[in-house]
């Protein structure tokens, strides 16, 4: 299938018009108990879809759609899509896969999860579509959240599991939808939002794009599928993201820029990340407003400041653009953005033990790993040790961004890696999480540097080298996020020393 003008060949015409809900007819979901095929399936069940599903393995996501009454199975059989009218995919579901290859055989529609979402979006008046590499999980759920806390009731699909949200994916009664836009298969092309907000552009994906090129022109793709009279919303402290925007002003289209940069229309002033929150001054039609956040990082001032200019450049979608901008709306804004509790797996608090923090954090490319290291050490105790504990994903990006993950690893104390999560990927022969570890010594030789490919060795290598008063952060996409509790485990267990690990004397954030 030829795709997008600039982009890499697909398996679905992304490009092509929304399928209406009342034609899918029954639907069934490969891979349902993945987080956004999980969404997806409760979404169609609640406008009125009988929806089957199958995946490879058993998950608490299945047994949550089973207890919910959706018809699901542990592993896949040909026999599944019998009744089905159409096939639900991710990018993740090979062509061999049986049920996909029945379907077809069967002449079935197959669609892609991202056709499926937008065929649920299509009648919204108001389709927000969150996209960049770094920051769209947290972007997406912290407008989501915000305009759920304002009464709104939008209709939302994220990737992430936000705290103060039941569920990553409602439908809702308002006519505003919000979507995390998944730029990693070009799959982002196909939602026609009438507000596209682009975090960051940056080279990533590269199994699918081949190039930085390639992955700006997908951008570009995407910033041509914003609906007329739309708008894109964009960080242009991002050079990427800048670009685009520079790019799409050229074309005609309303560009609202925000950021620290002196053009930012939504402005950001006096930055302080550190602690347990974060704060900065913010300024809207020339006026400062205090923002302060309870999530860390400077990276959410970053994903606040772009709900921020989406919310008052275009909500509500009709109602005139000075209203937008009073005073008192701006201010309502900021206090709904005070109350956001964050994502779980962005730098999540799993716990204390034995006077050691432990956060999880989902980062997965260089420029999240850089900002979830530099939570971190403004997070840090004094006297305490920043312990990172980092599981590469994906054999192609440790191949590729090796020198960039030792980098953004280096003002760790201690980084300890180990091999390298395939997901999707077979592996490539020389590539293991040995190529960031060495990375890592060669940019900071003075920060300690352990590699442990096996699993069995990665908890007993980090509870021997934790101190009280050290902040650890588990770093990926993959398995790793399971390594937190069992670090919790055992340091509240006898240390092999003698006696017990020490109480907590100090919360690192």
């Amino acid at each position: 299938m030829t795709g997008p003008v600039g982009l890499p060949p697909t398996r679905f015409d992304y490009t092509a018009p929304a399928v209406a809900v009342a034609a899918l007819g029954p639907v069934h979901l490969i891979g349902i108990g993945g987080a956004g095929m999980s969404g997806i399936a409760r979404m169609l069940r609640d406008r009125g879809v009988r929806v089957t599903g199958s995946d490879s393995r058993d998950s608490a996501a299945l047994q949550a759609l089973a207890a919910e009454g959706i018809s699901v199975q542990v592993g896949h059989d040909v026999t599944a899509v019998t009744a089905a009218h159409t096939v639900v995919v991710s990018s993740a579901i090979r062509e061999d896969n049986p049920e996909l290859t029945a379907a077809r055989a069967a002449g079935l529609r197959v669609l892609h999860r991202s056709q499926a979402l937008a065929a649920l979006a299509a009648d919204s008046r108001c389709r927000i579509a969150v996209a960049g590499a770094n920051g769209k999980t947290t972007t997406s759920s912290m407008l989501a959240a915000v305009l759920t806390a304002a009464g709104w009731d939008p209709s939302y699909a994220v990737g992430g599991d936000p705290v103060q949200l039941p569920v990553n994916a409602h439908l809702g009664q308002g006519d505003t939808f919000v979507i995390e836009a998944d730029e990693s298969d070009g799959s982002f092309v196909g939602y026609r939002p009438h507000v596209a907000l682009v975090t960051s552009v940056q080279p990533d994906h590269l199994d699918f794009y081949g190039t930085a090129a390639a992955v700006e022109a997908g951008y570009r793709a995407f910033v041509r599928t914003i609906e007329p009279g739309g708008l894109l919303v964009a960080c242009v402290d991002d050079p990427g993201a800048r670009r685009l925007a520079d790019a799409a002003a050229a074309a005609g289209v309303r560009v609202v820029r925000y950021g620290t940069s002196d053009d930012a229309d939504v402005r950001l002033t006096d930055l302080d990340p550190t602690g347990l929150g974060a704060r900065a001054s913010v300024h809207v039609d020339g006026t400062a407003y205090p923002l302060r956040l309870s999530v860390p990082g400077e990276h959410n001032l970053f994903n606040a400041a772009g709900v921020l200019a989406a919310a008052v450049s275009a909500l509500p979608w009709d109602e005139p653009a000075p209203a937008r901008r009073a005073p008192e709306r701006v201010t309502q804004w900021l206090d709904l953005l005070w109350r956001f509790r964050g994502v779980r797996r962005r730098f999540e608090r799993v716990g204390d033990a034995g006077g050691v923090t432990i956060v999880d954090d989902y980062a997965h490319n260089p420029a999240k790993v850089r900002a979830a290291v530099a939570t971190g050490r403004g997070a840090l105790p004094h006297g305490g040790r920043l312990v990172v504990v980092f599981q590469p994903h994906l054999y192609s990006r440790t191949r590729d961004f090796a020198a960039e993950f030792g980098a953004a690893l280096a003002p760790a104390d201690l980084v300890v890696v180990t091999d390298v999560y395939a997901a999707r990927e077979d592996p490539i022969p020389g590539v293991t999480g040995a190529l960031v570890a060495d990375a890592v010594r060669a940019v900071r030789p003075q920060t300690e540097v352990k590699f442990v490919p096996g699993p069995a060795d990665l908890v007993p290598t980090v509870i021997g080298a934790v101190r009280p008063g050290d902040l650890v952060i588990t770093i990926g996409a993959g398995d790793i996020t399971g390594v937190g509790p069992a670090l919790l485990e055992r340091l509240e267990l006898p240390d092999q020393r003698g006696g017990r690990v020490a109480d907590p004397t100090v919360e690192a954030i």
